[in-house]
């Protein structure tokens, strides 16, 4: 089933303009949907949200756009670099997985309440709000050094397909890679925009129950990610 999928989307690709840029666009939510390794994205934005206590939508919707760019930029950067050393795309070895490990780690024992980090804590003023989005952008930087093969994996397709056809349409070939881009991120940006508007449908504050108990929940599947990455890097 899914094999078929895939199949009928690299078709697609190389099809009608319009239909090879849908068919981008669901290639890149589909490499969201069907990866344990990307699935981990969701937690960790909701939970990061979450954490911050009441915002408003916009800055929901910016947190969760700068975590997502922060990723791609690291995926890039890294596809870039391993493509240069002659390595397969996105693999820089065990040890990348066990920094993004210790990473989410830190993060789910930080929203379990077990320990601090101020980086991320929720927080009024501008000066904090400037806080936010840093912080959304450099945990989007470091949660894209674990995705470097599993991201390939998904984009070799695409890449190969793109390649192709930059050899005579470099602007089509970089359109249907910014679409991809865009269906990427869109999961992870729904995600973290959809956590401020439950919120506010359940009329969720500081003295409710429903935060507290939605960090716990997202600081238990981002711990679970973590063992994920690291016992995934073992093997």
């Amino acid at each position: 089933m899914i094999t078929q999928l895939f199949d009928l989307l690299t078709g697609a690709l190389q099809g009608a303009p319009l239909i090879a840029l849908i068919a981008a666009f669901m290639w890149g939510i589909l490499s969201i949907l069907l990866s344990p390794c990307h699935l981990a994205s969701i937690p960790l934005i909701v939970g990061f949200i979450s954490n911050r206590g009441q915002i408003t939508k916009r800055k929901a919707f910016i947190l969760s756009l700068l975590f997502s760019v922060g990723i791609l930029v690291t995926i890039t950067v890294i596809g870039i670099i391993t493509a240069c050393m002659g390595k397969m795309l996105g693999d820089i070895g065990v040890w990348g997985n066990y920094v993004v490990a210790f990473v989410f780690l830190a993060v789910g024992l930080h929203l379990l309440g077990i320990i601090p980090l101020p980086l991320i804590n929720g927080a009024h003023g501008a000066g904090m709000k400037r806080k936010g989005f840093f912080a959304a952008f450099i945990l989007g930087l470091i949660f894209g050094i674990a995705l470097g093969p599993c991201t390939f994996a998904y984009m070799a397709p695409m890449l190969a397909i793109t390649f192709s056809i930059s050899s005579t349409r470099v602007l089509y070939g970089i359109l249907l890679l910014t679409i991809y881009g865009i269906g990427h991120c869109s999961i992870i940006v729904f995600a973290g925009t959809f956590t401020e508007v439950v919120e506010r449908y359940l009329k969720w504050n500081e003295s409710s129950k429903g935060p507290y108990i939605l960090k716990k929940i997202c600081g238990v599947l981002i711990i679970s990610a973590a063992i994920y990455m690291a016992v995934s890097a073992v093997h």
